[in-house]
């Protein structure tokens, strides 16, 4: 729970799709974090008992016209500093140091050469500060996460390069003696290989935290919440019966009663084969058995129909749900009071990749973050009890009430389903278009795919074109092709291995025109995906992957299309790495795709988030 007495770090926000990773991060070690604006009155600041400041990442450009405005006195509270990425090139350049748009753009795995400050004679005061500073206890060569376009490429007076990669000079610096640090690169995210050792430093080492925040506060703290946003009034709960909405839905009963939240289960569709009764079967167990379900499959269907544009899709669904839950309260429920209001099991990568702060840029817009959404929360009609937290401890608040291991522990699902699985085209595009590679002689065997996906690279959105990549199996090096062709071409942000292919030699894929969503295509994406989710968990590794996407594409050769398997590993989702799948379980995959006669090839996505993002759409 709040309490001002409490130490404190303040995060100020600047846009990074992992700003909320840094809080998060602080209460893995007990460590009170809230997020601030960069303008923040300093007098707010000033009002809690700050103990360290961090500046998070963001997807401008310091020197630019579009600069972010921040408070300038934040330098001035003498308090322990730290800057993450965009962070660090502010504070680089506020202190007078020089930042400019790097020649190579670093989207992924780099290799951190941190300085032994030790050798250095002449730095008594931060060699007798070094056992506390940010790289304590790690090894002086470490694999570390970069998203970035622009580089600090002169570091201010009073400040040493602490690190450095390859393609970045100043990938660490810092003024010792006034505990002023920045890092390029994202300790907060998990594919940094320090074990969170860098912020546990600066936090505990440096800030000298107290680590008295628990974890049985925030339980405590949702439910209040809940009881002082829902007051008097019912909640009607749209459930998915994915693991978000069912904790969700479950928080609500908690707190406010069975008969003051009433859930509704829309089948759109749009699910996996069997979904809906395996919902209600799942929530029964659990003593949830008051759901009700309503099918609305040929609805959405209908709005569906002749769309092709992601972002569209999204927003129909949503506005669909929406209608569809609306015209069964009307019906079904005897009383709609003007003061109800509509729960939702939103989590935070839902937020911020709407661009849910600030100065976060859209990713993509998520089914339940749509205009009518976002007009109703700024009414207050709408309560969201998990909306700042990531799947992981959506998943540990639903251990605490007890829901079952099965409900908790299935993949996560979009909301839009399979309605963002089954990628559609209006029209065909035309090869000539497509980027060119200069490649070297000695190069790959590969071919820019005539199709686009979204993804993420600096914070920003990207939508461009996969690469596909034959002849190579080596996981470790299709990695290594991935991270260092996303790097270099900006219009590529994924690479793809190709499986299988109902052709000889290389064939020249083209994009199947006016291909929309259909009954026809959803059942065949569904049996497919049904056999996948089968053969993983026959080879028992279901729970060693965090989300497995099958991806329909309108990819043809002869007249079919194509799947993509997108399995990944994570931990919250704000980034991942792709799954290391062992070739025989991925043989025996491909063999069962190839038996479908509408299916002409089989791509397995080799692409880490970022630059890719999970899903397609």
């Amino acid at each position: 729970m709040q309490n001002k007495s409490r130490q404190q770090i303040a995060i100020l926000d600047f846009g990074s799709q992992y700003t909320h990773l840094i809080s998060r991060r602080l209460r893995d070690f007990s460590v009170l974090a809230r997020i601030y604006p960069p303008d923040v009155k300093i007098d707010i600041l000033q009002g809690e008992n700050l103990i360290g400041l961090i500046l998070s990442g963001g997807p401008k450009s310091v020197y630019d016209k579009t600069a972010i405005k921040y408070t300038n006195a934040i330098f001035d509270l003498k308090v322990p500093i730290l800057g993450l990425c965009y962070g660090h090139q502010l504070i680089g350049q506020h202190f007078g140091g020089k930042v400019k748009s790097g020649k190579i753009s670093e989207y992924g795995f780099a290799k951190l050469k941190i300085k032994n400050l030790k050798l250095n004679k002449n730095l008594k005061l931060k060699i007798k500060n070094y056992n506390a500073s940010l790289f304590n206890k790690l090894p002086y060569n470490m694999r570390v996460w970069m998203s970035h376009g622009d580089s600090v490429v002169k570091a201010p007076a009073g400040f040493d390069i602490l690190a450095s990669t390859n393609d970045c000079a100043i990938a660490a610096m810092g003024d010792l003696s006034r505990n002023i640090y920045g890092l390029q690169f994202h300790p907060e995210v998990h594919h940094t290989k320090d074990k969170d050792r860098i912020l546990h430093n600066f936090a505990v080492k440096i800030c000298k935290a107290r680590q008295d925040w628990k974890i049985d506060d925030l339980l405590t703290e949702i439910i209040k919440d809940i009881k002082k946003q829902a007051k008097n009034k019912k909640v009607f709960m749209l459930v998915s019966g994915g693991v978000d909405s069912s904790v969700a839905f479950a928080l609500l009963e908690k707190s406010l009663g069975k008969k003051n939240v009433i859930g509704l289960h829309i089948d759109s569709g749009l699910m996996r084969k069997n979904e809906s009764a395996q919902v209600i079967q799942d929530l029964a167990k659990t003593g949830f058995d008051d759901l009700n379900v309503v099918d609305a499959s040929e609805i959405f269907l209908t709005r569906l129909h002749g769309i092709s544009d992601p972002e569209q899709k999204r927003k129909i669904i949503g506005e669909t749900y929406l209608d569809v839950a609306e015209e069964w309260f009307k019906k079904n429920v005897e009383t709609i009071h003007e003061s109800s209001i509509l729960g939702q099991g939103t989590i935070y990568p839902d937020t911020i990749e709407t661009g849910g702060t600030k100065h976060a840029d859209i990713i993509k817009t998520h089914h339940n973050r749509i205009d009518r959404i976002q007009k109703m929360i700024k009414q207050g009609k709408v309560i969201e009890p998990l909306k700042n937290f990531y799947k992981d401890e959506v998943r540990a608040i639903g251990r605490k009430l007890n829901l079952s291991r099965h409900l908790l522990n299935r993949h996560p699902f979009p909301g839009p389903g399979l309605g963002i699985r089954v990628l559609c085209s209006e029209s065909k595009i035309n090869a000539l278009k497509l980027p060119k590679l200069k490649l070297k002689k000695t190069a790959l065997n590969c071919q820019i795919l005539p199709i686009k996906s979204v993804g993420v690279q600096g914070d920003s959105r990207t939508y461009a074109y996969p690469l596909a990549v034959w002849g190579i199996n080596n996981w470790n090096k299709l990695e290594k092709i991935s991270t260092d062709l996303t790097n270099k071409y900006r219009n590529i942000n994924r690479v793809i291995k190709v499986c299988w292919i109902r052709s000889e030699g290389m064939p020249k894929f083209q994009c199947k025109p006016n291909t929309y969503l259909t009954k026809e295509r959803l059942n065949l994406l569904r049996e497919i995906n049904d056999i996948v989710e089968q053969e993983i968990r026959k080879a028992k590794i279901y729970d060693k992957i965090w989300q497995f996407p099958v991806i329909l594409v309108p990819l043809t050769l002869n007249g079919g299309e194509s799947i993509i398997l997108r399995p990944v590993e994570s931990r919250e989702a704000m980034t991942a790495n792709f799954y290391k799948m062992s070739k025989s379980v991925l043989t025996k995959i491909t063999y069962q795709i190839a038996k479908f006669t509408k299916i002409d090839a089989v791509f397995y996505d080799v692409t880490n988030k970022p630059p890719a993002t999970i899903e397609w759409e």
